[in-house]
């Protein structure tokens, strides 16, 4: 709220992300040259700064930019506090780890990660009992703020949901499906190298050089776990007191990918080719950064020219993903045209719309002001936005046509709408398909506007004839 009074340009919303997303390098770097040679570190760190991944990340008005400086704010500092026995680093690395568990979830998972690593670290080096005091304290804060994030947040996502477990909401859908575990859908070994070769696909955002990263990665860990990225120490900068011994460092590259798999084996959390995932990316190419090196002969130069070159085809070539939207369809054009057009409606009205399209409706024709929801309806939320009522069915993430004929007939009995009255039926984002299928029964009598192919408006009558819903696409 605060920053959104400064104002709501698309850079000043963007700002944010920009400034953590170069905070993120920052850290990252440091990070790695507390770990590696300095050929990796600018190997991993030329990726870091150049791949598709974290441009994007760095730019979108979400949190995973936040998340990324904050983990690795925390990572660095960790690595200080027990290298030179600092109680004032290890106090930052708690502080920043507890900014991380309130920019994302995920950090849940990173927390965990840091915590097991932290512990074997400081056996490893003997740390005084002041310095473990220190970190005690952040870990114990961290778990109270996990645990007032479970019971004021979490816990209550399902409520979302109809009051059943959130993630029937997001799993059911063809962009989060894979990401969880479904046990008789997938052999769960399949299920993890499918899934983590999935994250090197993301990261790299090229499915060939992804698949060869992840390759780069086994025989990164392998190398480290083997002690063999320390034998030129001509440009080694990690031979000093306190450095981690390879096994340690080899469990800090693997332990969030086994923390993240468990969690999508346990259905509590995506594990795959998505952002939220993306915590994942800092340790995935330092991994592949060791083996690299290894190929280049440890020559910085050489490193940096592959690592750029790879960068380079990676976004000139880019692989489509699911939920894939064109370049054409994300004109602001589009967007504008479409509010526009909601905003030449009667003021009677109403707009009915699936949650995601909801998020859009809200910023864009509610002038960017925050906006106030009203849940006293049993399943729907609804808010006054640009002079409309819009209802949303609380339960439904995204229209599909079975799903959107039932929530059109609860909705119009619950809001008590008069037959003949037209409602404005709008979808907006990824994977919105409605229009499109419910122009295939012409019992629907609809004539949608298209704005590109990833948003749509048509009207429907209260009352009107509908096709049997049996014959309805549920996908």
């Amino acid at each position: 709220m605060v920053w959104r009074g400064l104002g709501t340009s698309e850079l000043m919303l963007r700002l944010p992300s920009i400034l953590a997303g170069t905070a993120f390098c920052w850290f990252a770097y440091r990070w790695l040259s507390r770990l590696f040679e300095q050929s990796v570190v600018w190997i991993a760190f030329a990726f870091i700064v150049f791949l598709p991944s974290s441009i994007d990340l760095s730019t979108e008005v979400r949190q995973y930019a936040l998340l990324l400086a904050f983990a690795m704010g925390s990572a660095y500092f960790l690595e200080r506090a027990v290298r030179e026995n600092s109680a004032i680093s290890m106090l930052a690395s708690g502080v920043f780890l507890w900014f991380a568990l309130f920019s994302h979830f995920s950090a849940f998972l990173f927390a965990a990660v840091l915590g097991v690593y932290a512990i074997l670290r400081m056996l490893e080096q003997r740390t005084p009992l002041k310095i473990v005091a220190v970190w005690e304290l952040g870990q114990v804060v961290g778990v109270g703020i996990c645990y007032w994030l479970y019971v004021t947040q979490i816990s209550r996502l399902g409520q979302a949901y109809g009051g059943t477990n959130a993630t029937k909401g997001w799993m059911g859908g063809d962009y989060l499906g894979n990401s969880y575990l479904i046990p008789g859908k997938i052999n769960p070994f399949l299920f993890v190298f499918a899934r983590t070769g999935g994250v090197f696909q993301y990261v790299f955002r090229q499915s060939v050089v992804g698949d060869l990263a992840f390759v780069l990665f086994v025989v990164g860990v392998v190398m480290i776990l083997r002690g063999h990225v320390r034998k030129n120490t001509q440009v080694s900068n990690i031979a000093k007191p306190g450095a981690p011994r390879p096994p340690y460092t080899g469990i800090l590259l693997l332990l969030p990918f086994v923390f993240n798999c468990a969690a999508a084996l346990m259905r509590a959390y995506p594990y795959g080719g998505t952002r939220h995932s993306s915590f994942l990316m800092p340790f995935a190419l330092a991994g592949v950064g060791v083996a690299l090196a290894r190929l280049v002969k440890n020559r910085i130069a050489l490193g940096i020219l592959v690592a750029l070159l790879v960068s380079l085809v990676c976004n000139l070539f880019p692989s489509k993903r699911l939920p894939y939207m064109s370049a054409e369809s994300q004109r602001q054009a589009n967007m504008t045209a479409a509010i526009e057009t909601l905003r030449r409606l009667p003021a009677e009205q109403p707009i009915f719309t699936d949650y995601q399209t909801s998020l859009s409706v809200g910023h864009y024709l509610c002038d960017q002001r925050p906006v106030e929801q009203d849940r006293k309806m049993a399943g729907f939320i609804s808010f006054e936005c640009g002079g409309h009522k819009v209802i949303v069915p609380a339960s439904t993430f995204l229209f599909t046509p079975r799903n959107f004929y039932d929530q059109w007939q609860a909705m119009a009995g619950a809001y008590k709408l008069r037959r003949g009255e037209k409602v404005c039926i709008t979808q907006m984002g990824w994977s919105t398909y409605l229009a499109f299928e419910l122009a295939n029964f012409p019992e629907f009598h609809i004539s949608p506007h298209y704005f590109g192919n990833n948003i749509q408006v048509f009207d429907l009558t209260v009352g009107q004839s509908m096709p049997d819903p049996e014959l309805l696409p549920t996908s």
